[in-house]
C-alpha cells in the first residue's frame, strides 16, 4: 500500500470515529433529556395519598353497598327452597320469646350493609353484610346443630344453615370454606367457616341472617353490632315488628345507619372507658377487638391467660 493510500485510510477511520464519538455524544444527550423530562413529569405528579382519602373511599363502597341487589331469599326464591325452607307449612305464632343470652358474634367486623328493602330492586335484604376478609374464621353464633352446608351460584355462594336450641336459625353466606358439616353439634363460638367471596358477592363479607319459622328477622333487633353484643337478654319475635330495630323507619322501609366514620371511630376505639364489664357471650377474642387491643395486652393489664374462663358482670381491664 503506498503513502497515499495510507494517508486515505487514516483519514476515513479518523472521520468514522469522529462520527461516532458525536453520535455516541448524541445519544448520551438524549438519555439525559429524556431522563430529565421523566423527572420533570413525576414532580408534577401528586402523591397517590393526597389522592384517595379513607372517608372517601369508604363512601365509594358505601355506595356499591348500597347499590349492589340482595340475594335472592333461599328460604323462598332458592333453587332447592323446599329443602332449605323446613318450616314452609309450619304454624308460626304471632309471637315468642326467644332466649338469646349465650351468644358469641360470628365475626367482629362492623355492619357494611344493613337489613331493609331496597327500593331500586324493590327486594328486602334479608340479613346484615359485615366486614370481613378472605379466610376469617366464621362463628356459631348460639348452640345448635348444622342443617345444611350447600352451595347456591345466584346469590349466596357457599352457606351454612344452623339451626339452634333457642328457636332461631342462622345463615353465614358468601364463603370460601366449610369447617363442619350436617347435623354435627356445634357449640356458641364454634368455627363453622371461613369467610369469602363466592356466589352474588361484590366483595369478601359475611352475609349474615337470623330467622325464626323462616321468617328473616332484622338481626340489628338481637345484636348491637357496634358493640358487639346483643341488645338484651331475650328477644321478643312479633310477626308485626320482626323487621324493626333501633333506626328502623316502617313507613319508609329503611334502616337509618351512622355515617362511615362514626362507625369506624368507634369500632376502633371501643369508647373511652379504660374498663369493661363483662356481658354474657364475650369472649377475650371478641372484647380485644372492639377495644382496639389485642387479647395479649388483655392478659397483661388484667393478670390473666388467654385460656383463662370470664365470667359476666366482672370488670376487665382495656387500657
Amino acid at each position: 500500500m503506498n503513502l497515499l493510500n495510507k494517508i486515505g485510510l487514516c483519514a476515513g477511520f479518523a472521520a468514522a470515529m469522529l462520527w461516532s464519538g458525536d453520535s455516541f455524544a448524541q445519544n448520551l444527550q438524549s438519555v439525559t433529556n429524556y431522563a430529565s423530562r421523566h423527572d420533570e413529569l413525576l414532580a408534577r405528579q401528586s402523591h397517590i395519598g393526597e389522592q384517595i382519602r379513607l372517608e372517601e373511599t369508604e363512601q365509594y363502597a358505601n355506595l356499591l353497598y348500597e347499590e349492589c341487589e340482595p340475594e335472592p331469599d333461599i328460604y323462598t326464591e332458592g333453587w332447592e327452597s323446599g329443602l332449605v325452607n323446613s318450616y314452609k307449612n309450619a304454624v308460626v305464632p304471632d309471637r315468642a320469646v326467644i332466649d338469646v343470652r349465650d351468644f358469641v358474634m360470628p365475626c367482629p367486623g362492623i355492619v357494611t350493609s344493613p337489613y331493609g328493602y331496597r327500593p331500586r330492586f324493590r327486594r328486602m335484604h334479608k340479613g346484615v353484610d359485615l366486614r370481613a376478609a378472605i379466610g376469617d374464621t366464621i362463628y356459631a353464633a348460639f348452640d345448635g346443630k348444622v342443617r345444611l352446608t350447600k352451595y347456591e351460584r345466584g346469590g349466596y355462594g357457599y352457606y351454612v344453615i344452623v339451626r339452634h336450641t333457642n328457636g332461631l336459625e342462622t345463615v353465614y353466606g358468601h364463603l370460601s370454606k366449610f369447617l363442619v358439616h350436617p347435623d354435627e353439634t356445634v357449640k356458641a363460638g364454634t368455627p363453622i367457616a371461613l369467610s369469602g367471596n363466592t356466589g352474588r358477592s361484590f366483595g369478601p363479607h359475611l352475609h349474615f341472617e337470623t330467622r325464626f319459622m323462616g321468617y328473616a328477622i332484622n338481626p340489628a333487633a338481637i345484636f348491637d353490632f357496634e358493640n358487639q353484643t346483643i341488645r338484651d337478654e331475650e328477644y321478643t319475635f312479633d310477626k308485626r315488628t320482626f323487621e324493626d330495630a333501633p333506626g328502623y323507619n316502617r313507613s319508609s322501609r329503611t334502616y337509618a345507619r351512622k355515617s362511615s366514620v362514626s362507625r369506624r371511630n368507634s369500632y376502633k376505639s371501643g369508647g373511652s372507658k379504660a374498663t369493661y364489664k363483662i356481658r354474657r357471650g364475650d369472649n377475650l377474642g371478641t372484647i380485644a377487638a372492639i377495644h382496639g387491643t389485642t387479647v395479649a395486652k388483655l392478659c397483661k393489664l388484667n393478670g390473666i391467660s388467654k385460656n383463662s374462663k370470664i365470667q359476666a358482670g366482672k370488670v376487665l381491664r382495656v387500657k
